[in-house]
């Protein structure tokens, strides 16, 4: 197996597991564990961005911050991510071979694309575990992430 398709093996569960956390954010919740973090739908708004700008990154060669404006319900990101990663596997099986190997300029530096994609995977991760650990204190269920939860054994 070639590296890009054993980045879009990783990718497509690491996004359904993704999406069953973004899923349980409570649609009220303003949650944050200290003034300086951001809420869950802040952070879930910033991986449908950090999705797109890696797809975006991947086809053009050049990485762009632009998120649109954070929707008002988490029902509105929860559906955003849900129709972007719908459409990712054919995007990453439709990239030349020569785009995954290229150097993706990524803000006035140039780094290679397949390394630029997975540590943008491991971010998402990353800002995934953060939410995890929101979701008790907003009054909701941690769903199965590596393995069963106290929620999902």
């Amino acid at each position: 197996m070639d590296d890009k398709s054993r980045f879009t093996t990783f990718w497509t569960t690491e996004s359904k597991t993704t999406r069953n956390v973004l899923a349980r954010i409570p649609e009220t919740s303003n949650y944050r564990p200290d003034p300086k973090s951001r809420t869950a739908q802040e952070i879930a708004w910033q991986i449908v961005g950090e999705e797109a700008m890696l797809l975006e990154s991947l086809e053009t060669g050049k990485g762009v911050w632009a998120p649109a404006p954070c929707p008002a319900s988490m029902k509105e990101v929860v559906n955003a991510y849900e129709k972007q990663s719908a459409g990712l596997v054919a995007r990453l099986n439709a990239l030349p071979a020569a785009r995954w190997t290229a150097a993706v300029d990524f803000f006035g530096s140039e780094r290679p694309a397949s390394d630029m994609a997975w540590s943008f995977l491991f971010d998402i991760v990353h800002h995934r575990g953060q939410i995890s650990t929101y979701l008790r204190p907003m009054g909701s269920t941690v769903p199965q992430i590596y393995g069963p939860s106290a929620d999902e054994p």
